[in-house]
């Protein structure tokens, strides 16, 4: 049974329902204040989203490493729109009904987005397409054909949706273009799921990623998860969702703190401590993760050009 949180509504997922899971009160600790810097890297990064007319993960979940990454160059292009079919507790994104069908346009665009800003490694995802036969499956592959197109040096991650319509067949298309990462987020524990991500089962991600990772000899890459701290999860749940996803054959795990983006969203219940990261780190490291990124400020997709060899 999943738990329940402090205050726990029927629909935890409305508005109504997330202002009574009450949460941490006061300001941020110290650890989480974010540097503000906006050069010339990211005002480069900011024209070529506008100019492409291209999305970004980083503006659209409103990450809190943007200004660091951006001046650094680089971003995590969000392809399919910046409208999302399913509505996560946590997240930013807007969600509905996606107006427009794949821009046939973005493949090209991405890569030559990619291309201006002289990239090695790119990260692409996208939102959940559930709207699409097979959750954007072949979108995804045809942007991972153009970049190795026009950039074949440039490693490629893609951090996709679940596919729960078809997952087996959305494998298939973009594991054949080979992408250097198969990464899918389970973003929290079982036990929150029906809170944190209704309309999603942890059951269903834990085997997309099982699949991808049996098939990591074919594609040549390594395979990859990401989860949020603070939701209300406790430590013995963490290591047993760790425990699951090494156990599917996951090489790469990245942990941070959950940021509530809105008022709207689910509160924070607990602000974790750079030092439980390290425990959390140094538990995954036992149990054979080839890497994990773990830290208050952490993302999915944080220093991800550091994790593809080796």
């Amino acid at each position: 049974m999943p738990v329940k949180l402090p205050g726990y509504s029927p629909s935890p997922h409305s508005a109504a329902g997330r202002a009574r899971l009450g949460g941490v009160s006061g300001p941020k600790p110290d650890w989480l204040r974010i540097k503000v810097e906006t050069g010339p890297g990211y005002n480069r990064v900011r024209r070529l989203m506008r100019e492409l007319s291209l999305h970004t993960v980083c503006e659209e979940a409103r990450c809190p490493n943007v200004f660091e990454c951006w001046t650094r160059g680089t971003a995590t292009i969000m392809v399919l729109g910046d409208v999302c079919t399913r509505r996560c507790g946590f997240c930013a994104v807007a969600t509905g009904r996606p107006a427009a069908p794949p821009d046939p346009a973005e493949p090209d665009n991405v890569a030559r987005a990619v291309a201006e800003l002289g990239l090695k490694h790119v990260v692409i995802t996208s939102v959940d397409r559930d709207d699409l036969p097979d959750g954007g499956a072949a979108h995804f592959a045809a942007v991972v054909r153009a970049l190795h197109a026009a950039l074949p040096e440039c490693a490629v991650e893609v951090l996709t949706p679940d596919f729960k319509q078809d997952p087996e067949r959305a494998l298939e298309l973009v594991l054949a273009e080979r992408p250097a990462i198969f990464s899918h987020n389970i973003e929290t524990v079982p036990e929150l799921y029906r809170v944190a991500r209704p309309g999603s089962r942890f059951e269903h991600s834990l085997d997309l990623l099982r699949r991808a990772s049996a098939r990591k000899a074919a594609f040549g890459g390594r395979t990859k998860t990401a989860i949020m701290l603070g939701l209300g999860e406790t430590d013995a749940q963490v290591h047993g969702t760790m425990r699951a996803v090494r156990e599917a054959g996951v090489d790469i795990m990245a942990m941070g703190q959950y940021l509530r983006p809105t008022a709207e969203h689910l509160p924070v219940q607990r602000y974790v401590s750079p030092a439980e990261f390290a425990r959390f780190r140094d538990f995954g490291l036992g149990l054979g993760f080839a890497h994990v990124e773990a830290g208050p400020l952490v993302r999915s997709s944080y220093h991800a050009e550091q994790q593809a060899g080796g």
